[in-house]
């Protein structure tokens, strides 16, 4: 099983950073890779259970479904149902905590997938490097403005 972790400090409060994230369908808006999103069956991009499909910059389409979106612990759980990555059973959290010195975010990404053996260094890294780490990278700059 591969696993991927990855964290940034924030320099925003926890709260201006949730707002950024929050909304399911809102990738697109803050992630440089993603270039459009929908919901699927018009559902709100708050409702466990709700289906995201969006496009990348390279054309490909993945689509994911909310498995938990919880405001009291600032964390949005979600899985891969279709992607042209070879992952199976992708399970990925993005998780917010806050630092209260100088009222900023912890962020850490986080994620479990199955993929055959040659291509697991490869899609951690890509994954890790060019999702995770930049979609927070991201945040941080948007916030900054």
């Amino acid at each position: 099983m591969a696993k991927i972790f990855i964290s940034s400090v924030i320099n925003a409060p926890i709260d201006a950073v949730w707002a950024k994230i929050r909304d399911f369908n809102g990738l697109s808006d803050w992630h440089p890779i993603i270039t459009e999103s929908r919901i699927e069956d018009g559902e709100p991009g708050d409702k466990v259970g709700c289906v995201r499909n969006f496009r990348l910059e390279d054309g490909g389409r993945i689509r994911e479904r909310l498995l938990a979106l919880s405001d009291v612990e600032h964390l949005c759980t979600y899985c891969i149902l279709e992607s042209p990555m070879p992952v199976d059973g992708y399970v990925a959290t993005l998780r917010l905590l806050p630092i209260t010195d100088g009222d900023r975010t912890y962020a850490e990404w986080t994620a479990e997938f199955g993929c055959p053996a040659e291509e697991e260094e490869g899609l951690v890294d890509m994954i890790g490097c060019d999702v995770f780490q930049a979609g927070l990278n991201a945040v941080a700059g948007a916030l900054a403005d």
